[in-house]
């Protein structure tokens, strides 16, 4: 019974989790296009409402969600198993929406500043390559190719793929965001420098 309770408990954090993801990729999002394009939230209380989109919205799903296969399973001996159906307010979606009204005003400064930057279409593909696992638009690919639809190669393209950039994805975020940011290497050096020479 109590393998049963830890098991139960397992795959609801997992689900949560999983949203819990999502929503911060679509906090990462609506920051950017803020950041962008100008006010969205007043400035007062911005935080707060990222920290409740962020970790609050996935409860709003998951809570529910959890009920109804605690009361599924009761009713049909233990035998019963509910699938995740994807939020109304599904992020992915949202995302891919942000996401190219950011392209949008990324390519109009870009082309308002052709004179500056005479390769704007490359400064445009690497900011769109950047973009894409910041806000998880690899996840859009695959929204419609749910696990009871692929079979054979197909499934196991999505599979492979799924796991790969979700597994990769907080490493490609720090490693895209992080290490290779410039403010953040001269930091970094300042602070090597000073290390050294107090040691």
């Amino acid at each position: 019974w109590q393998v049963a309770l830890g098991c139960r408990a397992a795959q609801v954090l997992m689900q949560y989790c999983i949203l819990a993801n999502h929503y911060w990729f679509l906090v990462e999002a609506v920051y950017l296009y803020k950041l962008l394009v100008g006010a969205v939230f007043s400035e007062k209380n911005y935080y707060r409402l990222y920290l409740y989109l962020g970790w609050g919205t996935p409860v709003v799903f998951v809570v529910p969600w959890t009920a109804a296969k605690y009361l599924k399973e009761n009713a049909e001996g233990g035998r019963a198993v509910l699938c995740m159906s994807p939020p109304l307010f599904h992020p992915p979606q949202i995302n891919l929406l942000i996401f190219m009204r950011i392209l949008k005003v990324i390519l109009a400064k870009l082309r308002a500043n052709q004179k500056g930057y005479a390769d704007y279409k490359l400064r445009l593909a690497k900011a769109t390559l950047t973009l894409i696992p910041l806000f998880g638009i690899h996840e859009v690919v695959f929204i419609f190719a749910t696990d009871e639809q692929t079979t054979g190669i197909l499934r196991y393209i999505k599979v492979f793929f799924t796991l790969f950039l979700n597994s990769f994805q907080g490493f490609l975020v720090a490693v895209l965001y992080c290490f290779a940011n410039k403010e953040v290497k001269s930091e970094m050096k300042k602070k090597w420098e000073l290390w050294k020479l107090d040691h």
